[in-house]
């Protein structure tokens, strides 16, 4: 088992799979929507609608790179608020149609330019947690890489909240625990140790529901091996969500976040 310091390196690959290369793999028919309908469209999310088998559904990605040019064009995954917006406008519109939705999440935290800020980029952020708290259909999170901080968050109260094996969540890049707690950035692998950022540690403590296991030394060695595995783990997991009363679905949801908070308080 890699220590967390290596699956930081892993989760940060850009040769790691992005969202687009999962929802090209697992699904069929994507057409991509853009836009807030406010402000203008965020290439760092991506969304629209497809079929999952049979299925409609609504699928969301934060989209990060595989070049230096792609990572510039999708601010290296670090989202506007705009984009969170368009987000919660899919989300909102898959509630409409009664279409589950599908989230891929890999950033290491929202865009903290001026700008972000002055668009709103905490509202923007917490509407989201209010939302998708209630949303009527069911909803899976997927982190595949980096799920850094409130800008993972906001598109993480869900239903089920998978990671990738080689993936991490936290609340702060380890250099930014290092900065804080020692001022010294340089001790980031340490800090990687202590954090319980990999998804074994937050499995066994209950703040994510699976671990989806990945092809030897992370999803980019074999990426048919981890996306199948991933589908299969979909397939199974639907046939429960969409057999689920709507109202207790709902409910459960808001129990657990509800549970995670007076947990980390």
């Amino acid at each position: 088992m890699s220590n967390a310091s290596d699956i930081v390196k892993i989760a940060r690959k850009i040769s790691r799979p992005s969202a687009l290369d999962y929802i090209n793999h697992i699904f069929t028919g994507f057409i991509e929507f853009h836009g807030d309908r406010n402000f203008r469209d965020d290439k760092a999310i991506v969304g629209g609608i497809a079929f999952f088998n049979d299925m409609p559904v609504t699928v969301i990605g934060i989209q990060k790179g595989h070049t230096t040019e792609e990572n510039i064009a999708r601010n290296f995954g670090a989202v506007h608020p705009e984009g969170y917006r368009k987000a919660l406008r899919l989300m909102k519109q898959a509630e409409k149609f009664h279409r589950p939705v599908i989230v891929f999440i890999n950033t290491a935290g929202a865009f903290c330019g001026i700008g972000a800020e002055e668009r709103g980029q905490g509202e923007a952020i917490a509407r989201n947690l209010f939302e998708m708290s209630r949303l009527r259909v069911p909803i899976i999170s997927i982190i595949i890489g980096e799920g850094g901080s409130g800008g993972a968050l906001a598109l993480a109260v869900a239903d089920r909240v998978w990671m990738l094996e080689n993936s991490i969540y936290s609340v702060l890049s380890p250099e930014g625990f290092a900065s804080i707690l020692w001022k010294d950035a340089s001790r980031s692998k340490e800090a990687a140790e202590i954090m319980k950022i990999t998804a074994n540690d937050l499995y066994e403590l209950g703040i994510i529901d699976k671990v989806i296991k990945e092809a030897e030394g992370g999803a980019q060695n074999d990426f048919g091996f981890t996306a199948n595995i991933l589908k299969s783990k979909l397939e199974s997991e639907f046939e429960i969500l969409c057999k689920e009363d709507i109202d207790t679905l709902v409910e459960k949801r808001y129990k657990k976040f509800r549970v995670m908070g007076e947990f980390t308080e």
